[in-house]
């Protein structure tokens, strides 16, 4: 799918991933410049600063409140108690994807990801959903991986070729999707409904949680169908990437 849509996307990261100071940050944000997450000094203070925080609740930037000592070991530049991360994706708005995939004739096929905080896996799950014909990719703006460097790698380019989609709150992503006539289905241990025995031959986006403490119960709650991945064995579970990549093929089987 091209994306052709309007933007509204550990060690010392590289200085040319950096913007340093308050005008810049604001002229990046402000030209739509794909931006990761913006790191703020707590006590930071002054006219730019309101914003600087409105410009990243209106394009769904994350702003972490860090210490000086975090912005000091970031770079040695004049930080002015602002430095903004240059992000490698372009983060696209969910209500536009879908009217785009349904303009185009397609049925929609979109993971929700959620807790998932090892770059690989989701460079992994990129790339499984690439290959098996899902549009999109639903991401919370909080308490996932970045999509960096690694991530990319991990994706062979993947993340490049499919949208990316991050919300303020997956609840109001779920909300969307259903005023849109999309189910919403979550992949979980504890049920008697098999992933064979789902219909993903009609518009559905599948939730994958974290292999720590799997999905958020509010959004297990808010799913219209729960279901598992049969396994021979009574090993604990699949990793999350090989399991997104299982329900992917399942749902490209079922479509051709």
């Amino acid at each position: 799918m091209e994306r052709k849509f309007k933007k509204h996307a550990s060690p010392r990261p590289k200085q040319s991933s950096l913007i340093i100071g308050r005008q810049p940050v604001i002229e990046a944000i402000n030209s739509g410049r794909p931006i990761e997450r913006i790191f703020m000094l707590r006590s930071a203070t002054g006219d730019i600063i309101p914003q600087i925080k409105e410009g990243a609740q209106q394009f769904n930037i994350p702003v972490n409140l860090v210490p000086v000592e975090k912005l000091n070991g970031m770079t040695q530049a004049n930080h002015q108690g602002v430095i903004a991360l240059v992000g490698n994706v372009t983060y696209l708005d969910l209500q536009d994807v879908i009217s785009h995939v349904t303009e185009q004739g397609q049925t929609p096929l979109f993971l929700i990801l959620d807790g998932i905080t090892d770059v690989r896996n989701i460079g992994a799950i990129a790339r499984s959903a690439v290959c098996c014909g899902a549009q999109a990719i639903i991401i919370p703006d909080k308490g996932i991986a970045a999509l960096n460097e690694e991530a990319m790698k991990s994706s062979a380019g993947a993340l490049e070729k499919i949208a990316i989609c991050r919300v303020n709150s997956l609840l109001k992503a779920i909300d969307t999707l259903h005023l849109n006539g999309i189910k919403v289905l979550t992949s979980e241990m504890e049920t008697d409904i098999k992933l064979f025995d789902v219909n993903l031959t009609e518009p559905v986006a599948v939730i994958m949680g974290s292999e720590d403490h799997g999905v958020y119960p509010a959004l297990r709650k808010a799913s219209d169908v729960l279901f598992r991945i049969p396994m021979a064995g009574e090993f604990e579970s699949f990793n999350v990437s090989v399991a997104a990549g299982i329900i992917l093929y399942e749902a490209m089987k079922q479509r051709l």
